[in-house]
């Protein structure tokens, strides 16, 4: 019954109350973080009603996504599926869920509108109307998704536990979850857990970040990888009086199903980049604490070795070195990338 009003109480937010982006009362579901100038460029051509429909508070769109097959959790008018839509090509795939029918009507009506815009046939695009914590009422098989994205979406989910026990059975082996959300440093008193305003303005439900931690290690994921983070300034003055004694984190995050360690361990793997990621000839960031420099060695635990050479980035990366021979723990203090190749160092999570 509380799972079902908080439900109810999202979609009255985000299909009544809420005309645009612009009726929000907080910069929580706002994007303060650099959009890369290709998504720009993409955005900038979207029809204009899908635009100011969007809510997000991130960019949670990862490289290397041509013909792959990618699920947006609770994609509302559909800003971000018609952005992969273009990324993903005519051969790929995108699957929009969202359970408010006004957000997803929006992006049913626009689809066939984006696909000639992109030169397609027709739209690669499926809109699916549902909940992200059943994902297979929507007959969204196990094992058949190369990348789960989700912009500010997870914390107005009243089951998260749910939510990521999805993500993890859809998504192939090796494949990405790349999101956006709000977190929280400490966990939300129960009774504000239930103001409809808190919750749709993405305050409310932010996972404590531990309890993030928890729930991804329950469903086989040990290591995740933060991308960005700011500080949430929530700039309401009656929001603040309510909530204001909780810091907020707005985070992009990226995990991946692979078979990885709780620990950073150290077996001495050595990662090279090849510099071969369009857009990224001089380095790629896997996250706020590995930047890998075109051409130039770096040390690396076994779960980021795993992460570069047993997903889609592999071809772009060699990885010297095997799991065969145990050194302990992997020093994540010492700096990313070492000024010598001779004597490479590395830091981890």
């Amino acid at each position: 019954m509380n799972e079902q009003k908080s439900h109810n109480d999202v979609k009255n937010y985000y299909g009544e109350v809420l005309s645009t982006s612009k009726d929000l009362k907080t910069n929580a579901c706002c994007i303060n973080e650099s959009i890369p100038t290709e998504i720009k460029g993409i955005i900038s051509a979207l029809n204009s009603e899908v635009v100011e429909k969007f809510y997000g508070c991130g960019s949670p769109i990862p490289p290397l996504l041509s013909g792959l097959t990618v699920l947006d959790l609770g994609c509302g008018s559909g800003r971000d599926c018609f952005v992969l839509s273009k990324l993903v090509g005519e051969s790929g795939k995108v699957i929009g869920v969202d359970m408010t029918k006004q957000q997803l009507d929006v992006g049913i009506r626009h689809a066939a509108e984006h696909a000639t815009l992109f030169g397609y046939k027709k739209s690669n695009i499926e809109f699916k109307f549902g909940q992200i914590e059943d994902l297979k009422s929507l007959k969204i098989e196990d094992n058949s998704i190369d990348l789960v994205i989700s912009n500010c979406v997870v914390n107005l989910s009243p089951n998260k536990s749910q939510v990521f026990s999805e993500i993890f059975r859809v998504l192939k082996p090796g494949g990405e979850l790349y999101f956006s959300d709000v977190f929280s440093l400490r966990r939300i008193p129960a009774a504000l857990t239930k103001d409809p305003v808190l919750l749709g303005e993405c305050l409310a439900g932010a996972l404590y970040l531990e309890d993030f931690r928890r729930i991804l290690g329950k469903n086989g994921c040990n290591d995740y990888r933060i991308v960005s983070d700011r500080k949430l300034e929530i700039g309401d003055s009656q929001i603040e009086n309510k909530i204001g004694m909780i810091p907020f984190r707005s985070m992009t995050i990226r995990a991946f199903k692979l078979n990885l360690e709780d620990r950073c361990e150290d077996f001495g793997q050595v990662a090279y980049y090849k510099g071969t990621i369009q857009d990224a000839p001089h380095s790629f960031i896997l996250d706020n604490h590995h930047e890998f420099i075109a051409n130039k060695p770096h040390l690396v635990c076994g779960n980021t070795a795993a992460m570069l050479a047993n997903t889609r980035y592999s071809k772009h990366f060699r990885v010297e070195g095997t799991t065969a021979t145990h050194f302990g723990l992997f020093d994540c203090d010492s700096s990313s990338a070492n000024e010598t190749t001779e004597n490479p160092t590395g830091g981890c999570c």
